[in-house]
């Protein structure tokens, strides 16, 4: 009999500065309470300004949103709602930056 099942599984372990030096930005859902969700953007480039991205995703989502820092990873920018799909559309049509550098997680 094997307890393999019952190993735990960490779902955000290929972040954990794996052997690729290319830099990625991570778009994670996070489960709020009840059917509330949070979309979080982190690993934006340092050309980039997150409160000017954070500004127009509200207004073009129609969604409230917050920048958060954090002592590792730096400026994360917090999306009210499922927006991952749009935000990563966004991030390659206005911004340039290619799609195999966002990584889209969550289920």
């Amino acid at each position: 009999m094997s307890l393999e099942n019952l190993k735990s599984f960490d779902p955000f372990a290929e972040t954990d500065g794996g052997d690729d030096k290319k830099d990625y930005i991570h778009i994670r859902i996070q489960q709020r309470n009840g059917r509330k969700t949070l979309t979080t953007v982190q690993g934006l480039p340092k050309e980039i300004d997150p409160k000017r991205v954070l500004k127009f995703a509200k207004k073009e989502f129609a969604t409230n949103g917050s920048i958060v820092e954090d002592p590792d990873l730096g400026e994360v920018i917090q999306l009210q709602g499922d927006q991952r799909q749009k935000i990563s559309e966004l991030m390659v049509s206005s911004m340039g930056i290619k799609k195999s550098n966002i990584k889209i997680h969550g289920f």
